[in-house]
């Protein structure tokens, strides 16, 4: 029997909502929504959450919530590396399940690679044996799973994400004009020292990239403002859009079409996160699928109470009908 079931989840740069009517098979999407609220914003600085961060995630998780209210059974709210790594993640944690009744999880980096896994899977449709990896660039993290089934053989998390490298090489972001050659490389050596950990996995047959700079890039490629379901790109795309971005200064780059302007400043780092990760698993090319952390754990309390069943294509379960 088909439930509704819905998901909220905090990360660094965004707090997402996914709806989806879960049943025997992949779960239809109802309603999918994405707010910019950076509550991994100074982290790195302060080792705490801000006041401000952690008021606007607040207030957009309250949002989201309001939506859906009323139409789904079950409520899951999960936070990933800003809430791990904040020395106040206590007090947030309070808010947030004050505000909704229900706990907070803050997934390890481990679980967190796990459920990006399995939630694109369904990019990939069976696998009939084949080993696949799936990369998860997040705001403060990376995340990398590889299997042959649906549950993934290896497991890593690293700690890098499009926000940290930002603000660790802050030319990147284009509020100062265009990034030189100096702040790329610098940037690129940066990501590849962090992901080295990838390079120690077996070697795989077709890779996918979850999360909103492998989405964003997608639709930036396409032209069109939403990202397409799953889109292949190879790292010469990548460096395509890389090249335009670091020409541009922050407020050009929100006109491109596809991009969200909370993530304009920080998308240059998502790619070339996203580059060092297929360089270092050898591969040219990658599915961007919108199949992630969030339809993963929806699969993952599926499966665990028995309903299991073989990954089919993300867009043969898909549906809009549902408008709260």
């Amino acid at each position: 029997m088909s439930k509704r079931h819905a998901i909220v989840s905090i990360g660094t740069n965004s707090t997402r909502l996914l709806l989806a009517d879960v049943g025997p098979e992949l779960p239809r999407v109802e309603v999918a929504r994405s707010t910019g609220t950076r509550i991994g914003e100074g982290l790195g600085e302060r080792g705490q959450l801000g006041d401000e961060p952690m008021q606007r995630t607040l207030d957009a998780v309250a949002q989201l919530a309001r939506a859906v209210r009323g139409h789904y059974v079950r409520l899951f709210v999960v936070a990933t590396s800003a809430l791990r790594r904040a020395e106040n993640a206590e007090e947030f944690t309070q808010r947030i399940e004050s505000l909704l009744g229900v706990p907070l999880r803050i997934l390890s980096g481990e679980e967190e690679a796990a459920a990006s896994y399995r939630g694109a899977l369904t990019a990939f449709g069976a696998l009939r044996g084949e080993r696949v990896g799936v990369v998860d660039i997040g705001g403060g993290s990376t995340e990398y799973a590889v299997g042959t089934s649906l549950q993934p053989e290896r497991v890593v998390s690293c700690e890098i994400g499009a926000v940290r490298l930002t603000e660790a090489v802050p030319a990147l972001g284009g509020r100062e004009g265009a990034a030189g050659d100096e702040a790329v490389s610098r940037a690129r050596a940066v990501a590849r020292e962090a992901l080295e950990p990838l390079a120690e996995s077996a070697a795989i047959e077709r890779l996918a990239f979850v999360g909103g700079s492998a989405t964003t890039t997608a639709a930036i490629l396409r032209g069109r403002r939403t990202p397409p379901l799953d889109y292949s790109m190879t790292r010469a795309d990548l460096q395509r859009v890389l090249e335009r971005l670091l020409k541009m200064q922050l407020d050009e780059r929100k006109s491109i079409v596809g991009m969200k302007s909370q993530r304009a400043d920080i998308l240059p780092a998502g790619i070339i996160v996203m580059d060092a990760a297929l360089e270092i698993v050898g591969r040219d090319e990658a599915v961007a699928t919108t199949a992630d952390l969030l339809l993963g754990i929806l699969l993952q309390e599926r499966d665990a109470s028995g309903g299991a069943s073989e990954p089919v294509r993300a867009g043969s379960g898909t549906r809009r009908g549902f408008r709260p």
